[in-house]
């Protein structure tokens, strides 16, 4: 299967999710991401705020729980320059105003820009996503540019409804791997899973 193929399989899929099937999906991602990220030295973390048309996880169960129990880390979110065709990092917060773009996503109306290379941790959206780390996303590698621009001790965390597909996806040298995935029923590392991939066949 193509990626353009497992891409349009996977959102079909996410479509024919109920609203309360997403709800429990997201507050079972949050609960994990509390539970196994330690957030201790995150000072700032990029998130992106979801499309609900899409049936994305629901970041804010994450990002409200940091605005109230752990002040100390700043949040941004993306913002992207058509211009350009990069996507920028802006601060976000409760009192931040929302406007959305041509695409009809949510975007900080306005805030400070931080440099990607000043992020500690990055949620990633995602359709889905293999052994190796590597995700299938909507096609655009706006965050696979973005990716490339952090440090290479930023944390990036995918955030994914349900658990690694069978097969590797197919890759292109722009691509950067995840090095954490969170779905609701587990934790995935590409790093501790090198039996997994070691079995698979040839």
């Amino acid at each position: 299967m193509t990626k353009t193929e497992l891409r349009n399989d996977l959102l079909a899929r996410r479509r024919d999710l109920s609203a309360g099937e997403v709800v429990e999906m997201s507050r079972k991602i949050s609960d994990r991401f509390f539970a196994e990220i330690d957030l201790m030295a995150i000072r700032c973390l990029h998130t992106f705020i979801r499309i609900a048309k899409f049936n994305e996880i629901d970041t804010s169960m994450i990002y409200m729980r940091i605005w109230r129990d752990r002040p100390y880390i700043t949040t941004y979110a993306p913002r992207i320059d058509h211009e350009t065709g990069m996507m920028q990092s802006i601060e976000f917060n409760e009192r931040t105003p929302l406007a959305e773009e041509r695409w009809g996503i949510r975007e900080p109306a306005s805030g400070e820009m931080i440099a990607t290379t000043d992020l500690d941790i990055v949620l990633v959206p995602m359709l889905g996503f293999d052994h190796f780390g590597h995700r299938v996303g909507y096609g655009k590698g706006f965050y696979d540019r973005f990716l490339r621009r952090t440090r290479l001790d930023c944390l990036k965390v995918g955030l994914c409804h349900w658990p690694t597909l069978d097969e590797p996806i197919e890759t292109h040298e722009a691509d950067v791997p995840l090095d954490v995935v969170i779905t609701p029923d587990s934790i995935f590392r590409p790093e501790t899973s090198v039996k997994e991939l070691n079995d698979w066949p040839n």
